[in-house]
């Protein structure tokens, strides 16, 4: 597991690309650990980082790393909040501070199973460098609300599509493509990443199966180090994980269910 520095890190905005309802954000983070697909940044404007009369200021907020191009780090956000909002207001020469990559990431696939990419709304940005590091062997398979948000599946090669409004590729729920491949060639490690309500059908669908899964979980996080247990998720048998040490990406069978707040925006 790649480790982060000591410190945050100051780091300039190289790039702001539109993909419909979302951006992609890239800064050069020279010298820093390689990441492994499914670790995680906290990240914070260096400037106007706050909200209130007295610009209180927001806590880091923690993204998957989508992409590692280079010298350059890229992140998947989307407009959720003020947070969210000033991130995405970002242009070319601003600052950001990063601390990363934390978390325990992807494990590779063993047993000669076909990796099977299952993401869902912002959820696709750890899938995305992790279809890199996989390589051609992999199958996205990517669920959106709308054609807005469907334009993100370019951030990952081949994937097909689902929208819950038919407007893109098949109309439903990403979890129909899922059963349709699983019956085909069950012999498959599902990774997968997006709302609560989706992880928790894959987590169902995979273990009705017997088709092992790992789950790129979202929690609200404070430190991203495991001091505050904000992002605690109840697991199987008794205890918790905290999503940002324990995971973000957690083998499925540690869990009974898929905890309502551990999920990325639809």
């Amino acid at each position: 597991m790649s480790e982060a520095p000591f410190s945050r890190r100051l780091l300039t905005v190289t790039g702001m690309e539109e993909l419909g309802a979302y951006r992609v954000l890239r800064v050069v983070d020279a010298g820093t650990p390689e990441p492994d697909p499914g670790q995680f940044a906290m990240l914070a404007a260096a400037e106007r980082w706050g909200g209130g009369e007295d610009e209180r200021p927001y806590l880091p907020r923690a993204f998957s790393i989508a992409r590692r191009d280079g010298d350059e780090s890229h992140f998947l956000l989307e407009d959720v909040g003020p947070g969210t909002r000033r991130l995405c207001e970002l242009r070319s020469g601003e600052q950001v501070w990063a601390l990363g990559p934390l978390g325990r990431g992807f494990a590779p696939p063993t047993e000669g199973r076909r990796p099977i990419l299952a993401g869902g709304g912002a959820g696709i940005a750890p899938l995305a460098i992790l279809q890199d590091a996989l390589g051609a062997k992999a199958s996205a398979l990517l669920g959106f609300r709308d054609r807005d948000r469907a334009a993100g599946a370019s951030l990952l090669r081949d994937a097909r599509v689902a929208t819950d409004d038919g407007s893109v590729g098949h109309r439903g729920p990403l979890t129909d493509l899922l059963a349709a491949d699983l019956e085909r060639d069950a012999h498959a490690l599902v990774y997968a990443c997006g709302p609560a309500p989706m992880l928790e059908a894959v987590r169902a669908m995979c273990a009705s199966l017997a088709v092992p899964a790992q789950l790129a979980l979202e929690a609200p996080m404070a430190c991203g180090f495991g001091a505050c247990f904000g992002c605690a998720v109840a697991r199987r048998g008794g205890g918790y994980l905290r999503v940002c040490v324990e995971g973000p990406v957690i083998d499925a069978d540690e869990l009974d269910h898929v905890d309502p707040h551990a999920g990325a925006p639809a």
